[in-house]
């Protein structure tokens, strides 16, 4: 099994940048595609960003052009670099783990980011 651990939100103005990390362990890291989801206020989760271990990577069209998910297997964490926050940012972040071809999911505790003024 893998646990994860998130951090790095906060509070941000409108248009201002944060990095959130997830800091795995307990399992080969670099065989799982990671994700970043959310969950905003009165909304479903939704994935944000996923990155698979040949570094392909995939993006909401929400975020695209702002949000960048990266990995360093050498030091078992994931990073979502994000650019020109928004309001609508504003959401409770989940790094995930995963399995290509087995069930069941990894979930980190969350890290609250708000994009306010």
């Amino acid at each position: 099994q893998v646990q994860l651990v998130e951090s790095g939100g906060g509070l941000v103005q409108p248009g201002g940048s944060l990095r959130l990390s997830c800091a795995a362990s307990g399992s080969i890291f670099s065989i799982y595609v990671m994700g970043w989801y959310r969950q905003a206020p009165g909304k479903q989760r939704e994935l944000v960003a996923r990155i698979a271990s040949g570094n392909i990577t995939n993006y909401a069209d929400s975020v695209k052009g702002r949000f960048t998910i990266s990995r360093d297997n050498a030091k078992n964490t994931v990073y979502l670099q994000m650019n020109s926050l928004k309001p609508e940012d504003t959401a409770i972040y989940y790094c995930n783990a995963a399995r290509p071809g087995l069930p069941g999911n990894y979930w980190g505790q969350g890290t609250q980011v708000t994009v306010s003024s």
